[in-house]
């Protein structure tokens, strides 16, 4: 990756921005980027300061692992200095813990925004946390060791962390409820062919791969690209009628614009 001066560099995260391209990326490797609420709330920075100019975001981790999921810290009585324990959070009102989890998802959401593709780039482990980090991308190309894994439900805890939309709409419910429920690893050629990853390529490719898809998503015209990816994002939830007027609506837009015609 090229050498920029980071736009913020803390608690496990960096982002740098190059030009219509921002690369965040996990810099935790000696333990194997575990997640916790500092990390989340540095992730959440991170899409508050991106630049308006930014149209890509690819999503990167040092070392040998993408995620190996939660700090097991905050499983312990100790906890993590100045961090609530689950045993804190649990014991806590029904809308204060609400809050807490809102407040933690929000690291997970902004991938999402219309204005921006994401891409994960992942290698390795991806486990709980870090598979739901993969899973908030738009887009994943990962290394062909790579190993996602849910594991909240054997720790008897659900995925909160906004992967369950995702995951459903990518593999269905059969295989995402069997994939959670086990906990067993999803390699590079399923991940592939049941379209949780768009291409595996050989981990020294990876970062190459990423950048290359990130290039490509630049050559067509930003306000197309928001208006398609708001089209996509949005055909589950619609009638086959209101897609039909989405795509109306969306492409009336686009010609005015073209034509330089005011609404």
């Amino acid at each position: 990756m090229a050498s920029l001066d980071p736009v913020l560099d803390k608690d496990g995260v960096q982002l740098t921005v190059d030009e219509a391209i921002a690369t965040v990326t996990l810099t935790n490797p000696a333990k194997r980027n575990v997640q916790s609420p500092a990390l989340w709330r540095a992730l959440a920075e991170a899409g508050r300061a991106l630049p308006g100019s930014v149209r890509v975001v690819v999503l990167r981790a040092e070392g040998k692992s993408f995620s190996a999921g939660l700090d097991r810290q905050m499983f312990t009585p100790e906890g993590i200095e100045g961090e609530p324990t689950f045993i804190d959070i649990a014991r806590s009102g029904d809308a204060e813990l609400d809050a807490t989890i809102a407040a933690y998802q929000e690291a997970f959401t902004w991938w999402r925004r219309n204005d921006v593709v994401s891409i994960a780039a992942v290698q390795g482990h991806a486990i709980g946390a870090g598979f739901q980090l993969a899973l908030a991308c738009d887009l994943r190309v990962v290394a062909d060791d790579v190993q996602f894994a849910m594991r909240e439900t054997s720790l008897g805890l659900v995925p909160d962390l906004t992967g369950t939309h995702p995951l459903v709409s990518l593999v269905g419910y059969a295989r995402a409820l069997e994939i959670c429920a086990t906990g067993r690893y999803v390699q590079s050629a399923e991940a592939v062919s049941t379209g949780l990853a768009n291409i595996a390529v050989p981990r020294d490719q990876l970062d190459d791969t990423a950048r290359d898809l990130a290039s490509a998503l630049l050559a067509a015209p930003r306000d197309a690209v928001i208006e398609t990816k708001a089209l996509l994002r949005g055909a589950q939830e619609r009638t086959y009628e209101e897609q039909r007027a989405a795509e109306r609506a969306a492409q009336a837009r686009r010609l005015r614009d073209l034509a330089g015609v005011g609404d």
